[in-house]
């Protein structure tokens, strides 16, 4: 049997969170440079999964492939980070500015990486700018365009409207991220961290980095997007949402699921657990932080 019991993937959820606070800069860095370009691969593919096909569904079946592959690689991810690095915090294993260093540095590289995809995308999309015929472009348009203006039209509601959906949207892809610590085994962690991305992406809700790719590609083929309207109406609340809706509804969620209410049995387990786990090798936890990105 590969399945982790959910005691230890709490445990697993508590050292992750450790190891990527501790993570060097350099580390976070490229970690997330390469994370977000990954990511922005995936969500050109299900683009075009939905230009072949006309089912929006389709996209959705296959845009969790990046994550799998970013999970998998051990890459760093923010979102899936906004979970795991509270729940150390709240088990006095990281302080603060060690959370919020991990986070900045991470989200510089994912922004690094989603704009030098999205610049080579879009001259490959354009055939180095002399054709615009491609119906992706007008896709990443109207996204663009959508993501930001359409939120700006609605006013102190749209950013209300933002953030939910960037919270409802982040309670899925932590979820992926907790899934894939339920198995031992690489096509046990694959399908179990399918799920909730596709449940996430096909119903349109917002994701940070994404949306750090949608957004500048569309501008930089012609969206009537500001870097303003960017940031102000769409990264920023998602961000806010997006860590809302991991540390709170899936680290504190499941912190609390398995623990309050019941603390001397839980604490017991744990501690066994982690107990166990000491005698493990440097290389040896090492090695199985790295799938726990």
């Amino acid at each position: 049997m590969d399945f982790v019991k959910p005691a230890e993937v709490l445990q697993s959820m508590v050292e992750a969170g450790e190891n990527k606070a501790r993570m060097n800069r350099i580390q976070m860095l490229i970690r997330g440079f390469l994370a977000g370009a990954i990511l922005a691969f995936a969500t050109t593919l299900a683009y075009t999964a939905v230009s072949q096909t006309s089912v929006g569904l389709a996209g959705a079946l296959i845009f969790p492939a990046g994550f799998v592959i970013i999970i998998l690689l051990g890459l760093e991810l923010v979102t899936g980070n906004f979970a795991m690095i509270p729940l150390a915090l709240l088990k006095r294993r990281v302080t603060w500015m060690s959370m919020m260093r991990n986070y900045c540095w991470v989200i510089a590289g994912h922004l690094l990486g989603c704009v030098f995809y999205a610049g080579l995308y879009g001259l490959t999309l354009t055939k180095m700018g002399t054709d615009l015929s491609s119906p992706l472009i007008q896709t990443l348009i109207q996204t663009s365009e959508t993501k930001t203006l359409g939120y700006q039209h609605l006013g102190a509601a749209g950013i209300g409207l933002v953030v939910i959906k960037a919270i409802l949207c982040n309670w899925m892809v932590t979820l992926g991220a907790v899934m894939a610590m339920t198995s031992t085994s690489t096509i046990g962690k694959i399908v179990a961290m399918w799920l909730p991305i596709t449940i996430f992406f096909a119903q349109g809700f917002e994701h940070a980095v994404v949306n750090m790719f949608v957004i500048p590609a569309g501008m930089m083929l012609g969206a009537n997007v500001s870097i303003a309207d960017w940031w102000l109406w769409n990264q920023i609340p998602v961000l806010v949402g997006n860590l809302i809706g991991g540390a709170i509804f899936t680290g504190l969620g499941l912190y609390a699921a398995h623990t309050w209410g019941n603390s001397s049995h839980s604490s017991s387990k744990l501690a066994t657990i982690q107990g166990g786990r000491s005698g493990l090798t440097s290389t040896d936890s090492a090695q199985k932080v790295g799938t726990l990105s």
